[in-house]
């Protein structure tokens, strides 16, 4: 089965007409994209766009020989002016499947939103899926059948829709997934290619022509990542984005309640409201169970928010604070328990992603309690980002990679 993407943007394409964002100013050439419509095996068009006829045959192919148009968003009639020849657009009802004269079938895929999704089976019988843009799959069930060769979907928009595929095995390891309805919410370039390779997706140029079925090599998600970051950074949000594609994830808070610090509560409150509702949460500073037991919990990946509470309370654990008991074993006592920690962060076969905060280039503590806390959280976090395939530093809500 040969897809060829007509476009790959947003409804209004990008950049979007008159809007004067940063990251349309950027969207060009390659980066510019129009409205997402799929061509496949030149004989079904899913989505009318302006334009369509042009853009095929740009990319070598004729619209000539579509026997079937159908349309995945929200809206009964055509997108646009339908060129002449091809067939009135149709819709597919949610749950029902068509057959074509060519051997193709197409189901429609119930969605969480409105728009149609389609499941598309050639002859030969490879399976691609696609979402329309801003919706998920509602109630998917597989029953029973391999993996999607190809998902093409709102990544970006709808990363929880990767997740709820995923739960259900209908996206495998082998699975190409590309991201369509690209719009202005993140910056074209090596931005959009990095947070897409981090839900295991990639991202094709206009006019790109794809054999279904074909393995392409996507970087693989790092299985250990630490993101670094100063005070209100964006260091959890990038933490949590690069998760939000999987299902079952297990948030692990190292903060605790902290009972009557109403401050306290808030920021915990904003933590769990942002957080996608298939999460769970366990309040714990014992990570090393949580990294070495594989089979507790499935395996499901961990993000730990922070590393630098967990520190805090390790250092509680021995007594650090008081100079006596530092030099009396103290030291040691907290070395142990970084080694433990890192150990088992190095034997883990977890997907995990660890926060920590990046406390070593600003105002030197005035006390020696602090500027102890601040050595020892500048040595955890170099110990842990050694045993990480991806380090992130996250400064202004932008993340540099240090590593990977």
């Amino acid at each position: 089965m040969e897809l060829t993407l007509l476009g790959t943007g947003a409804p209004e394409g990008l950049p979007r007409p008159d809007c004067p964002c940063a990251a349309c100013a950027t969207a060009l050439g390659e980066d510019a994209r129009a409205a997402t419509a799929l061509l496949v095996d030149g004989t079904l068009l899913l989505d009318l766009t302006p334009g369509a006829a042009f853009a095929a045959a740009r990319a070598g192919h004729s619209l000539g020989g579509v026997r079937q148009v159908l349309l995945s968003h929200p809206h009964d009639g055509p997108a646009v002016e339908v060129p002449a020849g091809l067939p009135q657009p149709g819709r597919v009802p949610d749950g029902r499947e068509l057959a074509l004269l060519t051997g193709h079938r197409v189901r429609a895929v119930p969605m969480d939103a409105p728009g149609t999704g389609y499941a598309v089976t050639s002859p030969d019988g490879l399976r691609l899926l696609y979402l329309p843009p801003g919706a998920a799959p509602a109630g998917l069930d597989v029953n029973g059948d391999a993996p999607y060769d190809m998902v093409v979907a709102d990544v970006v928009g709808r990363p929880d829709a990767l997740a709820r595929l995923r739960a259900v095995g209908a996206i495998g390891p082998a699975t190409d997934v590309i991201a369509v309805h690209l719009d202005h919410d993140v910056p074209p370039g090596p931005e959009l290619r990095r947070r897409l390779a981090a839900a295991g997706a990639r991202a094709v140029p206009d006019g790109s022509t794809l054999t279904v079925g074909v393995y392409e090599d996507v970087p693989d998600v790092p299985r250990r990542t630490l993101v670094l970051g100063g005070a209100r950074s964006g260091k959890s949000v990038e933490a949590e984005r690069r998760l939000e594609s999987f299902p079952d994830v297990l948030y692990v808070a190292t903060g605790g309640s902290r009972g009557g610090d109403t401050e306290w509560a808030s920021r915990v409150s904003i933590h769990r409201e942002r957080r996608p509702g298939s999460w769970r949460t366990v309040e714990t500073c014992d990570l090393v169970p949580l990294l070495e037991d594989d089979g507790k919990d499935d395996g499901a990946p961990l993000l730990i928010d922070c590393l630098s509470l967990w520190l805090t309370d390790a250092m509680d654990a021995v007594n650090a604070w008081d100079d006596d008991e530092w030099a009396g074993g103290g030291e040691r006592a907290l070395r142990a328990r970084v080694t433990e920690l890192t150990a088992a962060v190095r034997g883990t076969r977890r997907t995990v992603v660890a926060v920590s905060n990046e406390v070593g280039s600003g105002i030197v503590p005035a006390t020696a309690s602090g500027r102890r806390y601040r050595d020892e959280l500048g040595r955890l976090n170099a110990a842990f980002g050694a045993e990480c395939e991806q380090v992130l530093l996250v400064v202004a809500g932008q993340a540099v990679a240090l590593r990977g």
